[in-house]
């Protein structure tokens, strides 16, 4: 039963830029983002309130406030503006390098040294990131490709950043309330952007359709089902999503989306997965 929720955490996550790249054409990426955090923070919500999580938030406010910022509102937001313009099977592959990123946080903060093979694997990742930006449609502005993949890049950098973080700040919080918390912390600190930035049209329901599904499917249940496999599994064996998701974001937006998946995106998603394998042997961040 715990491999189908893999399995279900997996495609939950790897449809993510699927609801992302319909949705933001008509919500714009921050209102977009907003209703994402506020609707998957309130489902949360009555599973946290149980558990004393509004103590935690009371207490631990400001550093919940500073890892949600890096975690959540920041990253999101870069993700859905790259996804104006970078295609959903590119971008689930480069929301791999995550482990990466959080590889070279690792060395800047806490002075982690990397093995020769770990150092290889990181040299491939950035490999694969080049090989997968340079796989794009030639008809799409080389600039304009380099700046979102860098957006994709800086997101991902921001998720490991605040990984480390709230490990250091946040330990004693419990993961579903902490996430709870950052999602909603988030939604506040997105709130005057998205009412300022609101669509003058009306909005799909289409639209609305893939917003409330990036917020329910994507965020609160894939969260919640990732806490149960962490719990029953340990961290490692959940962590085997990572290399799952992106499959799942690449089919499915040649399916769903019509996306053209070529060979050297293939490749580039080749050589990342293989960075991305090499770094995730070492025992411990």
């Amino acid at each position: 039963m715990n491999f189908v929720f893999l399995i279900a955490l997996a495609a939950a996550w790897g449809v993510t830029f699927i609801f992302v790249r319909v949705a933001v054409a008509d919500f714009s990426p921050i209102p977009l983002i907003f209703i994402r955090l506020t609707l998957a923070g309130l489902l949360l919500l009555p599973w946290v309130l149980p558990t004393g999580g509004i103590q935690f938030w009371r207490k631990k406010w400001r550093p919940i406030f500073g890892v949600s910022l890096f975690l959540m509102a920041v990253p999101f937001c870069l993700m859905a503006w790259a996804s104006v313009v970078l295609s959903a099977s590119m971008m689930s592959v480069l929301n791999a390098t995550t482990p990466i990123m959080a590889a070279l946080w690792a060395g800047i903060l806490f002075k982690t040294r990397l093995t020769r093979l770990q150092t290889i694997g990181l040299s491939l990742g950035l490999l694969g990131v080049f090989v997968l930006a340079s796989g794009q449609e030639q008809n799409l502005n080389a600039t304009d490709i380099g700046l979102r993949t860098f957006a994709v890049l800086c997101a991902t950098g921001c998720y490991g950043w605040s990984t480390h973080m709230s490990r250091v700040w946040l330990s004693d919080v419990p993961p579903v309330t902490l996430t709870c918390t950052s999602l909603l912390s988030s939604a506040v600190c997105l709130a005057p952007f998205a009412a300022w930035l609101w669509p003058q049209k009306p909005i799909s329901p289409y639209a609305w359709s893939m917003a409330i599904g990036l917020a329910v499917i994507s965020t609160a249940f894939a969260y919640a089902v990732f806490y149960h496999l962490n719990t029953v599994w340990g961290t490692t064996r959940t962590l085997t999503v990572t290399y799952l998701a992106p499959l799942f974001g690449m089919f499915s937006g040649v399916l769903l989306l019509g996306e053209k998946l070529t060979s050297q995106m293939l490749l580039g998603g080749v050589i990342i997965f293989s960075g991305v394998a090499m770094l995730t042997l070492r025992k411990r961040v």
